[in-house]
């Protein structure tokens, strides 16, 4: 990869993106270039450019510096550029098989050029759409059980994991992270959005001590515990698939902080899409969900047995106890996440299309219930098994009581 500071922040357009792709030589001279500009814009210009008599290409993304779901006052530093290509290269080196390559980079003007991706689909779009991706959690459990472990506290001693950690200093997005998924969504907050029928849903959350109680251990977990580096924002938008492929991408909230965030992310993710559905479609997600975790377990206890640097690796039972702790943790993350898409400023697509908007509002009702428990009682779900069949009674009880007692 190569790199470039330049002097001045600008926005690109899509002929500058042809013209930046002929000037690193990226294709031949005589090349005739398309570009097409993907997606919203919300956190990133993103570009599709290719050669078009051999369709070859590449994507090129450029950090905005602000968020354009919020407000254009919301600031979100254009450094993060530097943190996602750190990101990206530190995990192609440990999977290179779920992160794609990076071939140039510009800190200055927020922009880099991965490989094309284009015949990929965003994972929230595919699964909205009925897409089973059979593969998916295989893949995301390998990716989160590799770099989770090579980048952690069980993989280095103290001078080496911090050698790696100075280069992924992000206290902007690690507060972006804190008040976005932990504190906002339980406090009245400018970025609230949901449909005012939720009003007495989410004025018993605010109000509600013992949850504010478990969610502020959580929050102090995420602040106290640089376990490993984690994605950060490790939802299915920040996805993409095919029925035998899996990338991570967008990591410009990469941070050290403890594994179970990241899990948590994922488990929340499903939980959603499998709220959304009636009961007789959900079977396949649940198995994404134990997949997932199953195969994390799997990659993260081979790399242990064969590559743990802390000396208490060694010790029989040591592994399992952190196994428990992450996924219990897991799991009261993994509540934040429901609580936060479903009332905060970012909501679940799933949620959001459900065509019957008195479906819509038992599924969003339940999601906030489901979410609140999950917190609560993490402590009391120490293995799959035991999350997954309360996760299920509780649906099947959906028609009953949806909200939160």
């Amino acid at each position: 990869m190569c790199a470039r500071k330049s002097s001045a922040y600008q926005p690109l357009t899509e002929s500058d993106a042809i013209a930046l792709v002929k000037r690193l030589m990226l294709f031949e001279d005589t090349s005739q270039l398309t570009c097409n500009k993907i997606g919203d814009g919300n956190l990133y210009l993103n570009f599709h450019v290719k050669e078009t008599s051999t369709g070859n290409g590449y994507m090129i993304k450029q950090a905005l510096p602000y968020t354009k779901i919020i407000s254009e006052s919301w600031p979100f530093p254009i450094d993060r550029t530097r943190i996602e290509d750190h990101a990206l290269l530190k995990q192609r080196d440990i999977a290179p098989a779920y992160v794609p390559k990076v071939y140039y980079s510009d800190v200055k003007l927020g922009i880099t050029i991965i490989e094309d991706l284009s015949h990929l689909h965003i994972a929230r779009k595919a699964l909205v759409e009925g897409s089973e991706l059979p593969l998916l959690s295989t893949h995301l459990g390998a990716f989160l059980g590799k770099t989770l472990f090579y980048t952690s506290i069980y993989a280095h001693t103290q001078h080496s994991k911090n050698e790696i950690e100075r280069h992924f200093s992000n206290p902007d997005r690690c507060k972006n992270i804190e008040e976005l998924d932990i504190t906002n969504p339980l406090f009245e907050h400018e970025t609230f959005h949901y449909e005012p029928v939720l009003k007495a849903n989410v004025e018993k959350i605010l109000q509600d001590k013992l949850l504010k109680l478990e969610v502020a251990k959580l929050k102090e977990k995420f602040l106290k515990k640089p376990e490993a580096l984690i994605h950060g924002n490790l939802h299915t938008g920040n996805i993409l698939v095919s029925e035998h492929e899996t990338k991570v991408i967008d990591e410009g909230f990469a941070y050290f902080g403890p594994i179970a965030f990241d899990v948590g992310q994922v488990f929340g993710h499903f939980l959603l899409n499998i709220l959304s559905r009636d009961l007789e479609d959900q079977e396949f997600l649940f198995q994404h969900l134990i997949t997932t975790w199953n195969v994390f377990v799997e990659e993260f206890s081979k790399a242990w047995k064969k590559d743990g640097s802390e000396i208490y690796t060694a010790n029989n039972g040591y592994l399992e106890h952190i196994l428990s702790e992450i996924f219990t943790d897991a799991v009261g993350f993994a509540g934040c996440e429901l609580i936060r898409y479903t009332i905060g400023h970012a909501h679940e697509t799933a949620l959001d299309t459900i065509q019957t908007y008195d479906k819509k509002i038992t599924v969003k009702q339940l999601a906030l219930s489901l979410g609140y428990e999950l917190v609560i009682k993490q402590k009391n779900m120490t293995k799959p098994v035991q999350f997954i069949q309360y996760v299920k009674q509780t649906i099947a009880n959906r028609s009953q009581h949806v909200a939160i007692k």
